[in-house]
């Protein structure tokens, strides 16, 4: 697709779509994608994640946009919960599988894949960090994850990170912060630090595990 063709595109969805409802993205292979919105950036296409956050793609990767009927929360709406059963998720045999291997709870792990990625296995952040668990390079090579694009290899290092981090601070609530801060971040605030993103992370995912 041409950056020409979907910029035409992007104006005839923004004048269809009602406000604060969401976009489906068609991806060329067939798979769909509920998503806040989109926009060009050079040559490349930022897809807006109804959970936060982004997703920095191909523009050739999309066949078209179109309205989605669901509507995405107001930033004051409490976020719908997160379905519990692993079948009801993408990737929930792996999920369960990593997360009692390493003794860190499928809930938390499922809620952390949400917000990072919204299950988008070759996800890519501005930052570098990659797959559904958004492996920053660093934190790939330290849980020996060899291809961070492979669903069962993200997740497990995502999880066995988690675990590193749940060990090491006293709070669900600490972890999560250094999970997107860093753990040096959360050392020098000695707390969460007051990042409003870093805040509205952990408060979502805290929110979506029932805590």
């Amino acid at each position: 697709m041409t950056l020409k063709r979907l910029a035409v595109l992007s104006v005839a969805c923004l004048a269809v779509a009602a406000p604060a409802r969401a976009e489906l993205a068609f991806f060329a292979g067939g798979n769909t994608m509920s998503i806040k919105g989109h926009r060009l950036d050079g040559e490349s296409l930022v897809l807006s994640l109804r959970s936060g956050g982004e997703i920095v793609c191909d523009p050739g990767l999309i066949v078209r946009f179109a309205p989605d009927e669901v509507p995405y929360p107001e930033p004051d709406a409490p976020a719908a919960p997160l379905p519990l059963a692993a079948e009801a998720v993408p990737y929930g045999d792996i999920i369960e599988s990593m997360a009692a291997e390493h003794g860190v709870p499928a809930g938390l792990v499922r809620a952390v894949i949400k917000a990072e990625s919204d299950y988008q296995e070759h996800a890519r952040s501005r930052k570098g960090a990659m797959g559904l668990m958004q492996l920053m390079p660093e934190t790939a090579k330290r849980f020996a994850v060899a291809d961070p694009y492979n669903a069962r290899q993200n997740i497990e290092g995502g999880t066995k990170y988690l675990k590193t981090l749940l060990d090491r601070f006293p709070t669900v609530g600490l972890a999560l912060a250094a999970y997107n801060a860093g753990e040096a971040a959360v050392d020098r605030f000695r707390g969460i630090p007051p990042y409003a993103e870093t805040r509205a992370y952990v408060a979502r995912i805290l929110r979506n595990i029932g805590q």
